[in-house]
């Protein structure tokens, strides 16, 4: 009986917080929706406006549960610019919390409503948050031969001309690194020596093309280029092995009691342009991820290990920019679940979101 109340009191710190992020979708996906066709016969700077705004409400309430609920510390190596700017973000990619990561950082630059993601495919079809994404202005992309170069071009372009604020998330690893996975990191490593590239330890090789393509597609509208490298306390096992980083339930079970998040600008100027140089500036970029990795989870050195170099200092995330946006959506939500007709809406918007969201993504070119 005891063993059943902690298992149930476990579950309890995943499910009482996913059921709260769930559950204000369908109200604000009726928000959006009444906003999008209002604003059909406004400029669409307008549009964005208001949209960005919303998407702010909606991800820091997320940000609620994934850092003030789970109590997690952010410690941040780098000095992040006090003014919101044009960027492209880069990071190495370890786990689905990594998405939360960049909110974290953007909202700590006022500019979390400017984020929008390059995703794989594939994500496309999660009901309503799917279509979505893609409304806001991310992107989906395919791997190798597939992947759509004009298709994505074509909408950076659009927003770049339209003057949307962007704050664009890329992993260019292109999957996630998992230490368990050793045939994925045996053929990265295998394609690396093939191509006369450093070989890395403790991340994938990075693939250039959407990255590249973004920076080009955007460099008169962009300011950086964020280099982001991100460890998670408590990756380690007994034997000081490498273990898989925390999944969005196991961090909001409070798993995870501190991420080190290393932040190096780079003025997007010093990039090159030309695919070849580019393929070599942005390999260099993920040696120096390694060597930080390297040292983080392996080093010898006990003022190293567990940290990045220079001072880490905790970034706690104030209340108020997080509780209010709960309360929001909580009471938008709360009126549909109370009456019948409510209940009805409230299920009609998750089924029609999810089949709207399917063709609109699928059809759309």
């Amino acid at each position: 009986m005891l063993l059943s109340l902690v298992v149930h009191t476990y579950s309890l710190r995943y499910w009482f917080p996913a059921t709260i992020m769930l559950g204000t979708a369908p109200a604000y996906l009726l928000s959006w929706g009444a906003w999008r066709l209002l604003s059909t016969v406004l400029p669409a700077s307008l549009y964005h406006k208001l949209d960005d705004r919303l998407y702010c409400i909606y991800q820091s309430m997320v940000l609620f549960f994934f850092e003030n609920y789970t109590g997690v510390e952010i410690v941040i190596n780098g000095d992040i610019p006090k003014n919101k700017e044009n960027v492209i973000y880069l990071s190495n990619h370890q786990c689905t919390v990594d998405w939360i990561i960049a909110d974290m950082l953007a909202t700590r630059q006022s500019a979390l409503g400017h984020v929008r993601y390059v995703l794989k495919d594939g994500l496309k079809w999660l009901p309503l948050y799917g279509w979505y994404f893609s409304q806001h202005g991310g992107i989906y992309v395919k791997r190798s031969a597939k992947f759509n170069e004009k298709a994505m071009s074509k909408k950076l372009l659009s927003q770049t001309i339209h003057g949307t604020p962007m704050y664009l998330v890329i992993f260019p690893e292109g999957t996630r690194y998992n230490p368990e996975l050793k045939n994925v990191i045996a053929d990265s490593q295998a394609f690396a020596t093939k191509e006369g590239l450093a070989v890395l330890k403790h991340t994938l090789t990075p693939r250039m093309k959407a990255t590249h393509i973004a920076i080009e597609s955007m460099r008169g509208h962009l300011d950086a280029v964020y280099d982001i490298t991100v460890a998670y306390e408590g990756t380690l096992d007994r034997s000081g092995q490498r273990r898989t980083a925390p999944s969005m339930p196991e961090f909001l079970c409070k798993e995870c009691p501190r991420v080190h998040i290393h932040f190096d600008r780079v003025d997007v100027k010093e990039i090159p342009s030309e695919p070849v140089f580019f393929r070599r500036w942005l390999h260099d970029r993920f040696e120096i991820k390694d060597r930080l990795l390297t040292d983080f989870y392996e080093s010898q050195d006990s003022d190293k290990l567990g940290r990045f170099p220079g001072e880490g200092k905790p970034s706690p995330l104030n209340l108020s920019k997080t509780l209010p946006s709960v309360m929001i959506l909580g009471g938008l939500t709360l009126p549909l679940l109370l009456t019948e007709n409510g209940r009805k809406l409230y299920v009609r918007t998750w089924v029609c979101g999810t089949l709207l969201g399917w063709l609109w993504v699928n059809v759309s070119p």
